[in-house]
């Protein structure tokens, strides 16, 4: 299991949708409806690693929520309707680790719960594709036991890959879920980025080009 999350979110059909993609991703999810049940639930277990948190929530509020979930030792990311400046200023200063604004793609949610992890070092795994090994907690890169230096956008590109692996992921995909949605470049920084990672992991068979769409690391079950 790769890690314990608490999904607060009140629109049911979201809620399922959140919680059965990080449950198929390998994580051990709780849900509630409202504030309230959250409470309780906290009151009951806190041994939470991460907690999805709406902010417009019945009973009580993701804003009312945070200072528990905060005394809890448990970070918080935001999934909000809530789109405007003052709102996500607010969250984040209070404390929250991240703000995501829905309508979001489940991939991006995905990868900035695995970042979160990673940051307050929950959920290591070691990884293996062929010769290549993946520390997440050292956020190392080894290649037949010997290290290979990645810049940090190149790792989180390399993680994403492997953690779909097989799974064709397009340039646009990338770019919002690794640089965020207010990034202004273009497809080509996705290209740079895979062209070194190939070059420095001989991944020029592994990581293949899908004409039109972006990459897909290949590997065999």
């Amino acid at each position: 299991m790769r890690g314990k999350i608490l999904v607060i979110e009140d629109e049911m059909a979201i809620n399922d949708l959140i919680s059965m993609n990080l449950e198929v991703t390998g994580y051990e999810v709780v849900s509630c409806l409202d504030g309230l049940e959250a409470e309780e639930t906290l009151k009951k277990e806190a041994d939470f690693d991460l907690a999805l948190v709406d902010i417009m929530l019945p009973g009580k509020d993701g804003f009312a929520l945070l200072p528990e979930l905060k005394a809890a030792g448990i970070p918080v990311i935001f999934l909000t309707a809530k789109a405007d400046v003052q709102s996500k200023v607010r969250g984040l200063k209070e404390g929250a680790e991240d703000y995501i604004v829905k309508p979001f793609e489940m991939l991006e949610l995905l990868v900035r719960v695995e970042k979160v992890l990673e940051r307050h070092q929950k959920g290591r795994e070691i990884l293996k594709v062929g010769d290549v090994e993946i520390d997440t907690e050292k956020r190392s890169v080894t290649k037949a036991g010997e290290e290979i230096y990645l810049k940090p956008m190149e790792y989180d590109c390399l993680l994403m890959f492997v953690r779909h692996k097989n799974k064709a992921l397009t340039r646009e995909q990338l770019l919002k879920a690794l640089w965020g949605v207010d990034f202004e470049g273009e497809t080509r920084t996705v290209d740079a980025h895979v062209g070194r990672i190939r070059k420095k992991l001989g991944f020029q068979d592994v990581i293949r080009t899908i004409p039109r769409i972006g990459y897909r690391l290949e590997v065999d079950e």
